[in-house]
C-alpha cells in the first residue's frame, strides 16, 4: 500500500514554469515506478511522463519533450515534474501514479498499469 499526494499546481502565463511534486508514503518508495498523467475536460487521461524505480529509465509524451522533466528523490519519497515553457494546451488536472514493482524495467506508460493514484493538482496556463 502506498498513498501519493500531488502539489505545486497553479495558474501561470504561457511561457512560464511550474514544478509539481508527488509525495508518497506507506511503503518503500524505491519499489514503485512513478508516472504523471493529465486530463483536460472532455478528453481521455493522457500519459505525460514516467520514471523507473531508480530513475534510470524515463519516457515522455512527444508534446512535452524538451519542456518537461521528470525526476525522483527516493530519499525524500518524492517524484517531481518540472514544467517549463508552458502552453495553454498544457492546462489540465495532473495526476501522480505509482506502480509497485520489484523489477528493473521501464515504468509503464498506460494508466491501467498503475496501482495507486493521487487526487490531482490543477495546472492552468493562460494566454
Amino acid at each position: 500500500q502506498v498513498q501519493v499526494v500531488e502539489s505545486g499546481g497553479g495558474l501561470v502565463q504561457a511561457g512560464g514554469s511550474l514544478r509539481l511534486s508527488c509525495a508518497a508514503s506507506g511503503r518503500t518508495f524505491s519499489n514503485y515506478a512513478m508516472g504523471w498523467f493529465r486530463q483536460a475536460p472532455g478528453v481521455e487521461r493522457e500519459f505525460v511522463a514516467a520514471i523507473s524505480r531508480s530513475g534510470g529509465s524515463i519516457y515522455y509524451v512527444d508534446s512535452v519533450k524538451g519542456r518537461f522533466t521528470i525526476s525522483r528523490d527516493n530519499a525524500k519519497n518524492t517524484v517531481y515534474l518540472q514544467m517549463n515553457s508552458l502552453k495553454p494546451e498544457d492546462t489540465a488536472v495532473y495526476y501522480c501514479a505509482a506502480k509497485f514493482t520489484l523489477g528493473t524495467g521501464r515504468a509503464p506508460l498506460s494508466a491501467d498499469e498503475y496501482n495507486y493514484w493521487g487526487q490531482g493538482t490543477q495546472v492552468t496556463v493562460s494566454s
